[in-house]
């Protein structure tokens, strides 16, 4: 049983991770009815270790991308390669100093499923007013996006440290806000997830002192390979969606699932 529910949490993961829709929002639901055994701090470490399978996913299929050593580069190509990282690394810092230093804090103060309901319903209506106004994107390639752009970015990314704004909502609907076109607000949030997610993820082992028995490290792998799997379906699945659709329906179902949660809570 307990392999069954490492393959649904790995699954719940690698969909929600990359979705504008809060991981969170879909991880506090399924908890009420698939408890995982063991300790919370295994727990809690599993549902942050398995984020690993979802990086991994993103270092794969933009490997060239993302590779500034690629001999299969230009001189020019692989400066802008270093560019985009330090870019990467710049829209990073905001989140990771208040995320280290009010991790705990934050979690005591807004982990609760009515603030998940209202970042639902909130950032979906926004989501929804930003596609209405149907303003053509100044920032169509990465080249474009300047290092104040990408820490302005960053600073939306801070949002998601409260529970069910979503860590690629926030970022994509900061740099839409900030003129870049929903391809590039995608591709971004998935480059910053990987310094977030790795950072947060030996974070959580650190402080849990990697003391776990070799049935819990192996949920964990299991949950961490179901998430690899899935998400490396869901991003492609993701972009190829974005250049024919907006992010209206997210939106919806963000305001859909934020209701959801508010009365299931309600009511329980």
């Amino acid at each position: 049983m307990e392999v069954i529910k490492a393959l649904l949490l790995g699954i719940i993961q690698g969909i929600t991770e990359w979705l504008p829709v809060s991981s969170t929002g879909h991880m506090i639901l399924l908890d009420q009815f698939l408890h995982l055994a063991g300790s919370k701090k295994f727990v809690d470490t599993f549902l942050v270790v398995i984020q690993f399978g979802s990086i991994l996913a993103v270092l794969i299929l933009y490997f060239e991308k993302l590779n500034p050593f690629s001999k299969s580069k230009s001189k020019k190509e692989k400066k802008s390669t270093w560019s985009l990282w330090i870019k990467v690394i710049i829209a990073v810092i905001p989140s990771g100093v208040i995320g280290v230093l009010f991790e705990d804090k934050i979690d005591e103060l807004f982990f609760k499923p009515s603030i998940v309901a209202l970042a639902l319903i909130i950032y979906g209506i926004i989501m929804i007013w930003l596609e209405s106004r149907n303003r053509k994107p100044l920032i169509t390639k990465f080249n474009q996006v300047s290092y104040k752009t990408a820490f302005l970015i960053g600073l939306f990314q801070v949002l998601a440290l409260v529970p069910g704004t979503s860590r690629s909502g926030s970022t994509i609907i900061g740099a839409t806000l900030l003129g870049t076109s929903r391809f590039i607000a995608a591709e971004f949030s998935f480059f910053l997830a990987i310094p977030t997610m790795l950072g947060a993820s030996l974070l959580k082992l650190l402080k849990a002192g990697f003391s776990f028995t070799g049935f819990e490290w192996f949920i964990m792998f299991i949950g961490s390979l179901t998430a690899f799997i899935v998400s490396v379906i869901v991003i492609k699945f993701f972009m190829s969606y974005i250049k024919k659709h907006d992010f209206k329906a997210f939106g919806i179902y963000r305001i859909i699932l934020g209701l959801i949660v508010f009365i299931f809570f309600m009511f329980n």
